[in-house]
Formats: C-alpha cells, structure tokens, sequence
C-alpha cells in the first residue's frame, strides 16, 4: 500500500470535526478542501457545498506554493483578477493554510469572515490564530497518519487471516465419477466422515444462491442420504493420472454464523461499561437489567448523543442472547432506495444493479439474536408497513424470492425524534409505534446527570492523554463549575470533541483550565447568565434560542431540520414555534 494514495477523504469524520472546532473557536465559517480542490468539510453557509469541487484561485495557489495565503481586501487583491464576483465579493477576509503528509501538500484550510467585525477580531490576533490554525493543520496530518497506519495493519491482519482460514476450511477431493479420493481433517469433522469413508460417492449440488457472499450448496453422502448445507467453492481440475476431477474447498453455515456471533460478542458492554452514578443511570441501569431478560421489543428515547447504542449493547450483553449476534443499522444513514435490502436482503438478479451474489440481509444476519434499528423514526414510510409485518409474523423474504425464512429475533429500537409527533402528522404508522413501544426506555441526557459529567471527562481524559501523548491530570474548580453548569445540548459526544480539544491544547503542566475551553461554551455561559439576570420571560428565551438556531443552520428545510436537532424538539414543533413568534 503506497502513502501518497491516502487523502483526507478517508479522515473525513475527523476533518468536519476539526472545521466545526475552527469554527467554534474564531466564530467565522471555514472550508476544509484536498488536494483535487474537492470540499471535504465546510461550515455555516460552506456546508451544503460538501463533497463539490470548490472554486477560487487562491486555494490552487496554496497548493502550489504550500505557503499560506492573506487576501485582507477580497476582490482586490491579485488573485481576485479573474473572479467573476470580485465587485460584489460578500467577504471581507480569506486565510487559507496549506495541510501536510510527509512533505507533500494534501488540502488548504480556508477562513472565511463575512462581516467587518469578524475580519478586526482576527486581525487583531493574527499570529495566534495563523498558530492555531498551524497546530489543526498538524492535528490532521497525524490523523493521515493514524488511519495510514491501522490500514497497513489492517491489511497485513487480513493477509494472515486468509492463510489461517484457508488451513480451516473443510477440503474434499473428488474423481471424475464423484467419488471421494481425499480430505483434510476439518472436512472429517464438518460431514461427520473419516478416513474409511474414502471411495464413497458424494452428491455435490449448487443452490445457485450466495450467503455472507459466498455460494451455497447441499453435500448429500450417497450411502447413508445424509445432507448438510454448506458455503464453499468448487474447482475444476485436470486428470493428472489419479483421476482428479474435483477439488471442493468449503465452510459449514453454522461455522460461518458461530464466527459472526463470536464477533457480536467481542463487542459485549454491559451496564458496567456505562458511566455514571446519578440517580438516573442508576435507575437505567436497574431498568436494563430486568428488562433483559425477556423477549420483548424495546424502544429508546432520548436526544441525540445520549448513548442509546450503549444501552441496547447493554440488554444484549445481560440476555440470554447473549452469545448470539447483535446487529445495529442506523436507518437515517442509508439512503432510502437502499435500506430495503439492507434489511431484508436480495437475492441474485432481484433487480437491476444488484450484485450477482445477492445479500444476506441485517434481520438474517440478526437470527437468534438481536437487531438494533437506530434513527427508526427517519425509516421511509412506504417501508413502515413491510417491517410491521416482520415484526408481527417473524418471518422475512428477501427481495425477488418466495422463499419465507423464519426469524427468532429481538428488535431494539431507537429515536430522538417525537414519534407521537411524526404519527399525527402522518409521517409514521401508529401501529409499528404501539408494536415497537412496547418497553419504553428514555435515556437521560447529559445536564440531568450532575457529577456523572466529571466522571465521564476523567475517562475521556485518559483515553485522548494516550491517543495524543499528552499527560493531563487535572481540572480546575473554576472550568469545573463552568462544564458542570453548560447545558450540552449535543450531550456526550459533544463532551467528548470538547475534551478532545481541550487535551489538544493542554500545555505541560497538565491542567486543564477556562483559557483552553472554546469560544462557544463560555459563550452559552455568558448567555445563560444574561437571561437569568435580566427581565427576560420564559417565552422571550425561547424565542431567542429557536431564533439563533435558524439563523445558524439557515432557513431553508435542511436548516430547519438541523435547527430542530440542535434544539432537541422535532421539525413539526419547531415550524410551530417558528410561526408563534414570527420568527
């Protein structure tokens, strides 16, 4: 594998992560480009352009020059010549910074100030900024690195595992006339045979179907009519005098679905992985063990980042299904064309551009065990009424068969959208709500959980001090008091990017202290109090947040729904606040 093939596409969680801390940070929008000009990550009104090949001279500059680039009058300056819009330009500053992997330039950070004030306060701090951004430029190079690194691993593990599986496979060698000349030891043990079973006629037969992308068959053993179903391949082969016709080399189902379960359970986290010690996780984590036991399907609400996979995780772990497969979809990431046969599966030619080896689907995959339906309330309607009735007969068939196939299988659900909300407005059947609802489980978010903030950022603390090599040990009363009191509306994963930042910048004293929290949760500190102090009703605040989060994200229906994600109500309820408050 060469380096130079790995670019920031493949770090892109990581690279729109480091482009909203900029962001948070200087309070101005900023895009993250590779070296083919492609926008990897973008911020406020650069973010719908992701994934598109971004304009302007002054990033192939960069590029070019790898120097970093200060445009403090755009629209004037030489590199404006050619744009189209340098009369009009609607910004006031642009920094670009170039990125670096082993020497090679691979992006440009760009900073964008809309507005007068933004363009002074960066002026005013240029070459801290300039730092910053330098030190983001590293933090993303390392990052390159790491994920260069576990490739490298990761293909070398694969190399080894396939020599492994190879030596484990069941391996029969047949003549011309079907009859057994020889075979390893895993063949012995899969169909029941032995040595004294040599010459005996074997009944080799394709299904014509694929399972984990492998193609099925049925060995019936002639003399005893004993038949076993297995995954494997056949090879033809020449006549070298022994009468070798054959060689069969092949897994059993049940071997394939053992290694599948084995995985699930290597991912087993019980409610003793979940952090805290409030009277609300307590009670959770009581609520999980009871509920755990049963067969019964159990919905999870809560808001976003609140750590609903975790709880699901955890009733698998504490069930009687635990040794068995535990498979998680997240319903809003797949795009709806796509996740019907994500979960029910195809078989092969079931439609045009299917693969030729047809798909083993997540609620197979799931049998005997446990299926966690992430987002449930973003699953398509037209597909609502299909899984409806998965649920209520345990029986699934893939796309373009009329083979039915029985399912024993527990279904977890999750959502932090209102269902009951999306059911009024038609947008979600009324009776998979009541089939899903059936245990209720909410999980509770961060700022109703007090001291068990300090304990999840020890932890977190420990796990960012050796993945970046820092040494932090401590916080601070005064940062204390100020992230005990943050509201966290993106809960525990926006704690984790926070701590994350924090140890980024941590110096080698190891204390963790105001000066390194970000611009935008002292912000929300200094904002909180303002209303608290002031004459402000309950209505008025309300009115201020909904209206900060539209101007935010932008008024349009994407803006809206990230509005709406961010303020932790649903879509519906905040085109209802938008229109009480004339917003």
């Amino acid at each position: 594998m060469k380096e130079n093939k790995i670019g920031l596409i493949h770090i892109k969680k990581h690279i729109e992560k480091y482009a909203t801390i900029i962001s948070s940070v200087m309070k101005i929008d900023v895009e993250i480009i590779d070296k083919n000009m492609v926008r990897i990550a973008g911020t406020g009104i650069l973010k719908k352009d992701v994934g598109v090949v971004a304009k302007g001279a002054v990033y192939k500059e960069v590029l070019k020059t790898g120097e970093a680039y200060i445009i403090k009058e755009p629209g004037k300056d030489k590199l404006c010549i050619m744009c189209t819009d340098k009369n009009e330009c609607p910004e006031t500053l642009e920094i670009s910074t170039p990125i670096f992997y082993n020497d090679e330039i691979i992006g440009v950070i760009g900073l964008v100030c809309s507005t007068n004030s933004q363009k002074n306060k960066i002026l005013e701090n240029l070459n801290s900024h300039l730092k910053f951004i330098k030190q983001i430029s590293e933090f993303i190079s390392i990052k390159i690195k790491e994920y260069n690194t576990n490739l490298f691993r990761e293909k070398r593990l694969n190399f080894f595992n396939e020599v492994w599986d190879s030596i484990d496979k069941g391996v029969m060698v047949l003549d011309s006339d079907s009859k057994l000349i020889n075979l390893n030891n895993s063949a012995m043990k899969e169909l029941g045979l032995s040595y004294g079973s040599l010459n005996e006629k074997i009944k080799i037969e394709n299904n014509n179907e694929f399972l984990f992308g492998k193609e099925t068959y049925e060995v019936t053993i002639i003399s005893n009519n004993r038949s076993y179903a297995i995954v494997g391949k056949m090879f033809e082969t020449e006549d070298f005098g022994e009468k070798i016709s054959q060689v069969f080399i092949f897994d059993s189902i049940k071997k394939l679905k053992n290694e599948l379960y084995k995985l699930s359970k290597e991912r087993a986290l019980g409610v003793e992985t979940i952090i805290g010690n409030s009277y609300p996780m307590l009670r959770l984590k009581e609520k999980i063990k009871k509920i755990a036991p049963t067969k019964s399907t159990v919905l999870i609400t809560g808001e976003s980042g609140t750590g609903k996979e975790l709880i699901a995780r955890a009733i698998h772990t504490h069930s009687d299904r635990k040794n068995k497969p535990f498979i998680a979809i997240n319903c809003a990431a797949i795009p709806d064309s796509l996740i019907e046969s994500e979960l029910f599966g195809y078989v092969k030619g079931a439609f045009s551009g299917a693969s030729l080896n047809g798909r083993i689907g997540k609620f197979e995959l799931a049998n005997e065990g446990v299926i966690f339906l992430d987002e449930i309330g973003d699953m398509p309607l037209h597909l609502q009424g299909k899984l409806l009735r998965v649920l209520q007969e345990r029986t699934l068939v893939r796309i373009g068969s009329n083979k039915l196939i029985d399912l024993d299988i527990r279904v977890i659900a999750a959502t932090n959208i209102n269902l009951k909300e999306k059911m009024e407005n038609k947008m979600f059947r009324e009776d998979l709500y009541y089939r899903l609802n059936v245990i209720p489980i909410e999980s509770p978010n961060l700022k109703s959980r007090g001291e068990d903030i300090l304990l999840i950022i020890e932890k977190l603390i420990k796990k960012h001090n050796k993945v970046l090599g820092k040494a932090v040990y401590k916080i601070d009363e005064e940062t204390k008091k100020i992230l005990l009191s943050y509201k966290w509306p993106g809960n525990v994963r926006e704690l984790e990017n926070i701590v994350e930042f924090m140890v980024n910048l941590s110096d080698e004293r190891g204390i963790i202290s105001k000066d390194l929290l970000p611009d935008s949760l002292l912000s929300e500190k200094k904002s909180n109090i303002n209303i608290l102090e002031g004459v402000l009703t309950l209505a008025n605040a309300e009115r201020i947040l909904i209206a900060n989060a539209v101007n935010k994200y932008g008024k349009n229906t994407i803006g809206k729904k990230e509005a709406a994600k961010e303020l932790g109500i649903g879509v519906a309820t905040l085109y209802r606040k938008i229109e009480k408050y004339n917003i």
